[in-house]
């Protein structure tokens, strides 16, 4: 099977959607056959603890400054929408549109920084989710329960992906590109997240040390890593897994679909548009989620902006579909 093939599958919910088809809720489903014997997967287990445990330093008054609070929310738009969001999934998964293959690099690069894995094995996920959306082999429906959805698939091992020759045929496209490719070996990926992390450090302590000398630059810079490294990171993971998990189980639905996906605004508004998440499985490919007038999708406005600057080409936009 061919990587265009792959994308096809991954947008073939729009198929089905126009035709009406709908195979409604599944009462209850088991976890993938690939992830049973259920088997804890430390490596991603360990660094996950302790990033929560670190992001929970935020509530000590002496790691606060409003200067790290800016940071964590502008890291949110940053590192979240334009690394996640708009580069991850609607770029490399759907290519709901085109742009210089150094703003794509830029976007994986991004989206490296949020410990949501390789850009490879991210999107290869996510489109084995709209091949078997809501049924066994999906990765992470909710219908097996809420927590399995969320966090639960994570954190446990799943033979379809826990090694580059086992979901490499669903992400050929982008292993084409020796950039993706090397971002497997020696966990790379890993490590570029640290050195970002390093780099809010030092740059808090730096302008610490510029204002107030030493103690004010530790402070600072201690600051700067719990809140724009750790906190933000924290809040883009969840906001990510909410989709997966609350975005299939609450919210309304503007389209029949083979799957119980969901319209859910306060997803789509911790996920800069993501859960108007119905809407995307009705139209995998459409760079647009937002499809009625009060849905706000801020990815799309800057994907539009892009469109408009040149930097961004081959726009898919979302077509007309018969609602439910």
């Amino acid at each position: 099977m061919s990587a265009s093939d792959l994308i096809d599958i991954a947008n073939a919910d729009a198929e089905l959607a126009s035709l009406g088809e709908s195979s409604g809720k599944v009462p209850h489903v088991r976890p993938p056959k690939s992830a049973t014997p259920l088997r804890v997967y430390w490596l991603y287990v360990v660094p996950l603890v302790v990033l929560h445990a670190l992001a929970l330093l935020a509530f000590v008054p002496w790691f606060f400054s409003w200067s790290g609070l800016v940071l964590a929310i502008l890291g949110h738009f940053t590192f979240g929408m334009l690394g996640i969001t708009i580069g991850y999934h609607r770029l490399l998964t759907h290519r709901g549109f085109n742009c210089p293959k150094w703003l794509e690099h830029t976007f994986a690069i991004l989206g490296l920084c949020n410990l949501q894995d390789s850009p490879a094995r991210w999107v290869a996920i996510h489109r084995m989710h709209h091949q078997h959306s809501d049924q066994q082999p999906d990765p992470h429906t909710p219908l097996v329960n809420l927590l399995w959805g969320h966090v639960g698939w994570v954190l446990h091992r799943n033979r379809d992906h826990d090694s580059v020759t086992s979901f490499e045929r669903y992400v050929r496209d982008l292993l084409k590109d020796p950039f993706y490719l090397k971002l497997e070996k020696r966990g790379l990926w890993v490590k570029i997240f640290w050195l970002h992390a390093a780099c809010f450090t030092l740059a808090g302590g730096l302008v610490g040390f510029l204002y107030g000398g030493l103690g004010t630059s530790i402070q600072l810079a201690s600051s700067w890593l719990v809140w724009g490294v750790f906190v933000r990171t924290v809040f883009v993971l969840h906001g990510t897994w909410s989709v997966n998990s609350l975005g299939h189980m609450f919210g309304y639905k503007n389209y029949k679909t083979r799957d119980d996906s969901r319209n859910n605004w306060l997803v789509a508004l911790i996920s800069h548009g993501e859960g108007w998440h119905n809407n995307h499985h009705a139209q995998p490919r459409a760079a647009h989620h937002g499809h009625r007038w009060f849905e706000f999708d801020m990815s799309w406005w800057v994907i539009l902006l892009l469109e408009k600057i040149g930097l961004a080409t081959d726009v898919v936009r979302a077509k007309p579909v018969p609602r439910q």
